[in-house]
């Protein structure tokens, strides 16, 4: 049970950062910067709205990557962690805000 409230609070904290953009950074690849603008704001609306997570593209159950389709534009988006203090002295959990930074990066699928 431990492990699954783990999982949720992960969870909890990735989708906070893809729904606000707080808690954390969030890159686009130079394939989706090079986008014309409303293409690139249904790529970041679509990361941001998806809610339709499933053991396939979410087998850990955190919410940290996915791939799919704004479009024409098939992309996809991952959450990496860093410690906060960006020195590596701490080692980041992705469970624990204060020691972790959240680092969301937007890509098109051909890009990874």
């Amino acid at each position: 049970m431990a492990t699954d409230l783990r999982r949720a609070n992960i969870a909890r904290l990735n989708d906070h950062l893809r729904f606000t953009g707080e808690g954390g950074w969030t890159y686009l690849s130079r394939g989706v910067a090079a986008l014309p603008i409303a293409r690139k704001d249904a790529v970041i609306r679509a990361v941001r709205l998806l809610d339709a997570f499933t053991s396939d593209n979410d087998p850990h159950g955190e919410h940290d990557c996915a791939s799919l389709s704004a479009g024409d534009d098939r992309i996809m988006w991952k959450i990496d962690y860093h410690p906060s203090d960006r020195t590596g002295r701490i080692e980041p959990d992705p469970a624990d805000p204060s020691t972790t930074l959240r680092v969301t990066t937007i890509m098109l699928v051909e890009e990874y």
